[in-house]
């Protein structure tokens, strides 16, 4: 490659205090080009004049990503095979067979199962998930993203079996949750990062939610087929929606044969001419178009430079020179937040105010609220890039505190007129209660339910970008774990004051959020990157420009302070 063809990679920036990096990139693209053992030819990369911005990848329609979206929609299909085992295990708890193998006989002859054993039954799943994605999360590095898929779909299928052969022993069943959730854990971390590393820039935003979206669908459908198997009198209440989930897993691996490997792996490999491969088939672009190779090489670049930074340990975690350990923790933070909502308070009380209004089955209970849910997520595909990531988790959290507000202080006043003991319940505080229920999740799906998994996946650099995502994932399931497990006892003992409790959390997650999480929308993972090194100040960071498209009065200086009050930041345009 000629040196006008390298830079490219050197804008123009007059007081920029990153021009010293992108100098130092540009002399790791001279040395890759020149290394024959990654086999990139030289005239393929194309001639860009001094200071010319690097060559964008053309938008399109978005009806023109069909077979994107759809190969994204197979990644994203590990979320509904977690969807399913939330939407089912809640019914498995309530089925009289389930009961009568793994529960207790009380001295009239029934069986329960005790606090305890269904927190653990429950929750532990999470746990499972947690040392997943902690312990195997590594597997998408070493052997590709699609790969680490498939492994732990086999894993989430060895779990399963240890599941269905459960016959009276609860703790065998406890144990194969614990397996899946391995499994799960791994997917969990692997299924979001791959979809960000092969879909579009201007799409990115919409294929990750398809993460979430695919829970929802998971847990409406599992909702379905709890409602379908509880006429039965035998193991097939039970075993049926479990072993369908062998046919999800088996659809996820064989979904994986058409789905494209991460170009970001394939030039950690030296993989250069399956790299743009990949991209063109992401980008809707022939192999040989210039816009693939720029990218390629841009790539390149990023992986190099931390190639030679030598690999990230665990101790690289907590560095703050570029940033790593302020991700980490806004990683740890937001998606702890997302649980921390209240959203899994909604589904653990609906039965209650449901019988409030006259509806006794907790089957169509579920299905009410899982309907909503999935609904909503299909607005958030559109919210999250049109808004942008931080403007929607802003409002979300606005419209989720006012929710809160309502519901937590109907619960509290109005639902039994004559006290909690009295046996009368009011149907108009019911109705209202049900309505904010509703509005609280269809705010919670469009925003704070698919936007973490997003932010999450787009925020770390590559070589430490398992780690961090996988340090996310153990707070979001350590959290579910905890609300699952407790909230039998809390909301025992104080009932809808719980609310108040989640009312807090949401507060902070606003403040949190406007002042730690910056934007996102519309930038290439490198671009991310270099943000974050900048130090733009998170309410700046929807006006910061990428280096490759900045004019010579640039000031990155400027976004990195502000000495306007805290309040006026407040109500400023974010």
């Amino acid at each position: 490659m000629s040196s006008e063809g390298n830079n490219n990679l050197n804008p123009s920036v007059t007081g920029s205090s990153n021009s010293t990096e992108i100098e130092e990139l540009n002399s790791i693209l001279t040395s890759v080009q020149d290394n024959d053992a990654l086999n990139v030819k030289k005239t393929q990369t194309p001639n860009l004049s001094v200071g010319e911005p690097l060559l964008e990848i053309p938008k399109r329609n978005p009806t023109e990503y069909i077979t994107v979206c759809l190969m994204c929609l197979m990644v994203a299909f590990g979320g509904f095979i977690n969807g399913w085992d939330i939407g089912t295990i809640g019914g498995f708890i309530n089925h009289t067979d389930f009961l009568i193998r793994f529960g207790t006989r009380r001295a009239d002859g029934t069986y329960y199962l005790s606090k305890v054993r269904t927190g653990l039954i429950v929750s532990i799943f999470n746990v499972g998930c947690a040392i997943g994605c902690v312990a195997l999360g590594r597997l998408g590095d070493m052997y590709g993203r699609r790969m680490g898929l498939i492994i732990a779909s086999i894993i989430f299928i060895v779990g399963n079996v240890i599941e269905i052969a459960s016959v009276e022993a609860w703790y065998q069943y406890f144990i194969g949750r614990i397996v899946a959730g391995v499994g799960m854990g791994v997917i969990a971390v692997l299924s979001p990062m791959l979809i960000s590393e092969v879909s579009p820039k201007a799409m990115r935003g919409a294929m990750v939610s398809c993460y979430q979206l695919m829970i929802t669908m998971g847990i409406f459908l599992g909702y379905c087929a709890n409602y379908g198997t509880k006429t039965y009198d035998d193991s097939r209440q039970w075993r049926i929606p479990l072993g369908l989930q062998f046919a999800w897993c088996l659809f996820m691996v064989a979904g994986m044969l058409f789905v494209p490997e991460s170009p970001r792996y394939l030039v950690q490999k030296g993989k250069i001419e399956e790299a743009r491969r990949s991209v063109s088939k992401s980008n809707k672009l022939p192999v040989d178009d210039p816009v693939v190779i720029s990218e390629v090489d841009m790539i390149m670049v990023a992986v190099e430079k931390e190639r030679a930074e030598g690999e990230a340990g665990w101790k690289e975690m907590f560095d703050t020179k570029n940033k790593v350990f302020q991700r980490v923790l806004m990683g740890v933070i937001v998606l702890g937040l997302q649980q921390l909502t209240g959203a899994n308070y909604f589904f653990y009380y609906g039965t209650t105010i449901f019988k409030a209004v006259g509806l006794e089955d907790s089957y169509e209970t579920s299905i009410v609220f899982g309907v909503v849910n999935f609904a909503s997520t299909f607005v958030a595909l559109y919210v999250v890039d049109r808004f942008g990531r931080r403007t929607c988790l802003l409002w979300g959290a606005t419209g989720m505190i006012c929710c809160m507000v309502v519901y937590a202080s109907v619960g509290v006043t109005e639902l039994w007129p004559n006290g909690e003991n009295g046996g009368v319940t009011s149907k108009g505080a019911g109705n209202c209660m049900i309505c904010f229920a509703c509005f609280f999740i269809f705010c919670f799906a469009t925003s704070w339910a698919p936007i973490p998994f997003v932010i999450i996946s787009e925020s770390f650099p590559l070589r430490v970008k398992t780690k961090g995502m996988a340090l996310g994932t153990v707070s979001n399931q350590m959290w579910n774990f905890a609300i699952g497990f407790f909230t039998p006892f809390i909301t025992g003992a104080i009932n809808f004051y719980y609310g108040y409790v989640f009312l807090g959390c949401l507060v902070f997650a606003w403040f949190y959020v406007f002042f730690f999480v910056p934007e996102t929308k519309g930038l290439v993972l490198e671009d991310v990157n270099v943000m974050w090194e900048e130090g733009v100040l998170p309410w700046k960071s929807a006006s910061w420009v990428p280096p490759s498209q900045r004019g010579a009065t640039y000031d990155v200086d400027e976004l990195a302070k502000d000495d306007q009050p805290v309040w006026k930041k407040m109500f400023s345009k974010h």
